[in-house]
């Protein structure tokens, strides 16, 4: 990541981030030193796998934490003016069909939000980069790992 680099997050995306840094820095760390806590009750640290796991399940909360924070830093929430309807970009709600017929709903986000299993997709993906800036009508081919897919524009929403 640049060090100036704007993350551009949807509203429910940069609640969520920030939600769950709260979460992190709340209960999850109170959990984690309880974990410290009864592994060192334990007795013999040097043995002790319970407490080498709950060492590591700290650091990678620390870490989480740290990425967090920087995200959240550097992240803004797309204001709903932003969110363009006339093409798809950062937020749009989209319907596309595929070459079955099939339709799919899906919100383009930055990297940082994608879930593709909550049809939250990437601009940066294979998918959304190929769709980014499409209009109503377009049709587009995606190179997807069972071969070529062929997606047409029905709605764009926010």
């Amino acid at each position: 990541m640049g060090d100036n680099e704007e993350i551009v997050l949807t509203p429910a995306g940069y609640k969520e981030l920030a939600d769950q840094l709260e979460n992190l820095r709340t209960t999850e760390r109170r959990d984690v030193a309880e974990r410290i806590r009864d592994a060192i009750t334990y007795g013999e640290l040097t043995e002790n796998s319970e407490y080498e796991d709950a060492k590591n399940a700290q650091a990678f909360l620390e870490g989480r934490i740290e990425d967090l924070k920087h995200i959240m830093q550097v992240a803004r929430p797309l204001d709903p003016e932003e969110i363009p309807t006339e093409h798809i970009g950062l937020g749009s709600v989209v319907t596309v069909t595929d070459d079955m017929d099939e339709e799919w709903e899906f919100t383009m986000v930055s990297p940082v939000e994608a879930d593709p299993g909550r049809d939250k997709i990437s601009d940066e993906s294979p998918v959304g980069e190929a769709l980014f800036g499409k209009k109503v009508g377009d049709t587009v081919t995606v190179n997807v790992p069972a071969g070529k897919t062929q997606y047409t524009v029905v709605t764009i929403h926010k």
